[in-house]
């Protein structure tokens, strides 16, 4: 995932992990935004969808080994 920062091996693992949860969170939070009047917002939609898009790419490439983009 991050092969510009050249880190160690040790340090891959947690990083991925890291930015799991938070994209993961990301997800979460803009497919169920809701405006006051009970609508989704499209912004928060289209945020949460490319945030669930990275998640799952680096879920099953770098944490999970099953597929290679």
């Amino acid at each position: 995932m991050l092969e510009f920062l050249d880190l160690s091996p040790q340090l891959e693992m947690p990083v991925n992990i890291i930015f799991l949860a938070v994209t993961g969170f990301i997800a979460w939070k803009g497919v169920r935004a809701r405006n006051p009047d009970g609508n989704t917002d499209f912004g928060h939609l289209l945020f949460g969808c490319i945030a669930a898009v990275f998640f799952f790419l680096v879920l099953f490439q770098d944490v999970l080994g099953v597929v290679k983009f």
